[in-house]
């Protein structure tokens, strides 16, 4: 009877809490549909306060400098001084954000309230990994896709925001975005009973020597294999990145120029690697969690080389099922590459959440530059070719300790 009672508590403690995902999952489609607010009314503020496209882009830069960039700073103040009213906090300044949006009289006050929703899309992503490694249980993969799905969803609404809120309503339609931030609030402040006795038994238990799956971690963020690790997989998410960026933003125009396809008709190929990502960004938490971390990183990112070094060469017909495939393994290592970071730095969850999430956005955000920069200098073949190689990267995966328990 014993022996039942404790093998009960035992599949309790790892199991995954799926309500709680389920509603930090919304909160993260919530955040990130406001930050996808921004880039949706670039067309709309143009206009209406009469921007030059320098300054459209300053827009953009402070939104990342804000929200991606400042991710691993955020994560290891919250990580020595963690709080679980943080996400609230972190919501209600994108509900002001949005405000300031709305009303903003001048490029200027658009600035500022940019500066609002980054600041509240850095406080909640560190926040939001920290309250998914706590519901994981043993299922840290699945519940790391689980979370990032919810961000991905919302990302993906800024063309629908566009056509259906902005271009009717609008500067002032921003406004109905007050709406997510007053509901993503609603759900967080439902969160606190249960994050706040999660953060007091995680203050108690951080400084073990294991990982709760009972597999071998180094809990001392300066040990030297910890640093060669964290260095090789922030390289490893900034080529990824990279190389996310260069076909989510330029290879459209490489299919105009190499195919003769339309604008519309370009759009194709590239929706199809997103919508791929997506489902690859959730199977390939689930799959993590059967064969492990280390071994889905170098299957994400060094898989996806054979199908990125043949696309520019193939004709059209083959580009779509294989952009496809593409999509989907690139991105599969998305979540999983989070819950590695936090593998090896157990006692500083936001921290590791920060490098692998922020920071690899906002990399990709000036890799997104640096690479129109050279498609202007080189033009778009050499640029594409460039990016092709870049998931050859992912063979320094091996290089990375194993995270799976010894026997």
């Amino acid at each position: 009877m014993a022996s039942s009672v404790a093998q009960t508590r035992t599949a309790a403690s790892t199991a995954a809490v799926l309500p709680v995902l389920l509603s930090i999952s919304l909160i993260h489609m919530m955040n990130d549909s406001m930050q996808a607010v921004i880039p949706a009314m670039y067309p709309i503020l143009e206009k209406t306060l009469d921007l030059s496209y320098a300054q459209v882009g300053w827009i953009g830069f402070m939104l990342n400098m804000t929200s991606s960039v400042m991710q691993p700073a955020v994560g290891a103040y919250s990580d020595k001084r963690s709080r679980s009213n943080l996400l609230p906090i972190a919501m209600s300044l994108s509900l002001l954000g949005m405000v300031g949006i709305a009303f903003a009289p001048s490029f200027w006050y658009v600035l500022f309230a940019v500066m609002f929703i980054g600041f509240g899309s850095a406080i909640f992503h560190p926040e939001g990994s920290r309250v998914v490694y706590f519901a994981a249980g043993s299922k840290r993969g699945f519940a790391q896709s689980v979370f990032q799905v919810g961000g991905n969803a919302g990302s993906s609404l800024a063309p629908l925001m566009t056509v259906f809120i902005f271009v009717p309503l609008g500067q002032s339609g921003a406004i109905w975005g007050t709406l997510l931030a007053a509901f993503a609030i609603a759900v967080s402040f439902g969160l606190l009973p249960w994050y706040k006795s999660k953060l007091a038994e995680w203050e108690l238990k951080r400084s073990d020597a294991a990982s709760p799956d009972g597999s071998t971690v180094f809990t001392v963020a300066n040990h030297p294999r910890v640093k060669f690790a964290m260095g090789v997989l922030v390289f490893l998410v900034f080529a990824r990145s990279w190389y996310h960026s260069g076909i989510s933003s330029y290879y459209q125009f490489f299919l105009q120029e190499h195919y003769g396809l339309t604008v519309q008709q370009a759009q194709i190929p590239v929706f199809l690697f997103l919508a791929a990502g997506v489902l690859g960004t959730y199977f390939g938490g689930v799959l993590a969690d059967r064969f492990g971390l280390r071994n889905m990183i170098v299957f994400s990112i060094s898989g996806a080389a054979p199908f990125s070094l043949i696309l520019p060469h193939l004709p059209l017909f083959w580009v779509y099922p294989l952009i496809t495939v593409l999509g989907f393994v690139v991105l599969s290592g998305f979540s999983v590459a989070v819950v590695y970071a936090q593998f090896l730095m157990p006692a500083k969850v936001g921290m590791a959440s920060g490098l692998t999430t922020g920071l690899a956005f906002g990399m990709g955000a000036i890799g997104a530059v640096v690479l129109g920069k050279a498609a202007d200098v080189f033009g778009l073949q050499p640029v594409m070719w460039f990016c092709s190689v870049l998931p050859l990267c992912g063979l320094f995966a091996m290089l990375l300790p194993s995270d799976r328990p010894k026997i």
